[in-house]
C-alpha cells in the first residue's frame, strides 16, 4: 500500500488585524460511533489558524469524541469509527494511506488527566515523541528543542536542575505542564486539550490558562472544557454541542452575550447542564 505522508511541519504565522485568518482545520460531514451508536452528529466546522477555540457542552455531548477525531485518536477505542473528513491545511487526515502517527505528530493532545511516562525522565517524557521518526534530529538537537519546548510550557525554570529526575516527582499542574512540553516538542500545527485543568487546584489551573493564552499566534489550539468562564478566559471561538449535534459556533463574546440559539442561551443561563 502505498503511505500517504503528512505536509512537513511549518512555523505557524499569526494572522495580523488586517488579514482574514485562514483555516487550518476543516471538519466536514463528520460523525463518529462507539458501535452502532453515533455519539457526533454531522458535524461541519473550521479551526483557524492561531486562533483558540473552545468547545462546550454538557457531559455526554460528544465534545471529546469530536476532538479525537481530529487526531484519529477515537479509532483507538475498539468498536469505534469516524466517517467524514477532517482536513489539516487542506489534507484529508482519513485519507487513504495516511499515517496516523504521523497526524498525531502534526496534531497533539493533551488529556484530561497528566499522563507523564512513569519510567521516564523528564527529559524523556518531553523528547519522547521525537522516538522512530525517520529523520529524527541528532541528541544535540533533541536537547535544543526540550529546552526550548519546556520554556514554551512555562516549566523551564522549575525543572531545569532536574531533568533527569523521575517525571512522576512532580506536582500535578507541573506534569500536566510537562504533557503540554511533550506535545509542543514536535512543532505540531494543532494542539489538542480535554478538560487539562479538570484535575488541577486553582493555581495549576491559572498556570495552564496563561499557557494556552500565550500559545495563540503560533499554534492552532482547540481545547474541551465544562467551564464556561475559563472558555470566556481563554478562547478566540466558542463551539457548543449538544446530544452529539454542533449547536453554533461564534466569537467568544458574541456567543456568551447574544447567542444565535436559543439552547445555547439556556445552556449557558444554567436552564440545564
Amino acid at each position: 500500500m502505498t503511505t500517504t505522508v503528512m505536509p512537513p511541519a511549518l512555523p505557524s504565522t499569526s494572522t495580523t488585524p488586517d488579514a482574514s485568518p485562514r483555516v487550518r482545520v476543516a471538519v466536514r460531514a463528520l460523525d463518529a460511533y462507539y458501535g452502532a451508536t453515533r455519539s457526533v452528529r454531522d458535524v461541519t466546522l473550521d479551526f483557524m489558524d492561531g486562533q483558540v477555540t473552545a468547545i462546550i457542552g454538557p457531559s455526554g455531548c460528544g465534545k471529546s469524541t469530536l476532538l479525537r477525531c481530529l487526531n484519529r485518536m477515537h479509532e483507538t477505542v475498539p468498536g469505534a469509527r469516524a466517517e467524514g473528513e477532517v482536513e489539516l491545511d487542506g489534507t484529508d487526515i482519513y485519507g487513504r494511506g495516511v499515517n496516523p502517527i504521523e497526524v498525531r505528530r502534526r496534531i497533539g493532545m493533551v488529556f484530561q488527566r497528566p499522563t507523564p511516562f512513569p519510567t521516564m525522565s523528564i527529559r524523556d517524557n518531553v523528547a519522547a515523541g521525537f522516538r522512530g521518526m525517520p529523520d529524527a534530529p541528532s541528541r544535540r538537537e533533541v536537547d535544543v528543542r526540550v529546552e526550548s519546548s519546556l520554556r514554551r510550557a512555562g516549566l523551564w525554570d522549575e525543572v531545569k536542575d532536574r531533568l533527569r529526575d523521575a517525571a512522576t516527582g512532580l506536582s500535578g499542574g507541573q506534569q500536566q505542564r510537562l504533557c503540554i512540553a511533550r506535545a509542543l516538542a514536535t512543532n505540531p500545527r494543532v494542539l489538542l486539550l480535554d478538560e487539562p485543568t479538570a484535575s488541577l487546584d486553582p493555581l495549576s489551573t491559572q498556570k495552564v490558562e496563561e499557557l494556552v493564552y500565550e500559545l495563540r499566534g503560533t499554534v492552532t489550539v482547540i481545547i474541551v472544557t465544562h467551564n464556561m468562564q475559563q472558555a470566556a478566559r481563554v478562547s478566540d471561538r466558542t463551539a457548543f454541542m449538544l446530544m452529539g449535534d454542533l449547536v453554533e459556533v461564534s466569537p467568544t463574546s458574541q456567543l456568551f452575550t447574544a447567542p444565535r440559539d436559543e439552547r445555547t442561551e439556556a445552556y449557558i443561563t444554567g436552564r440545564f447542564g
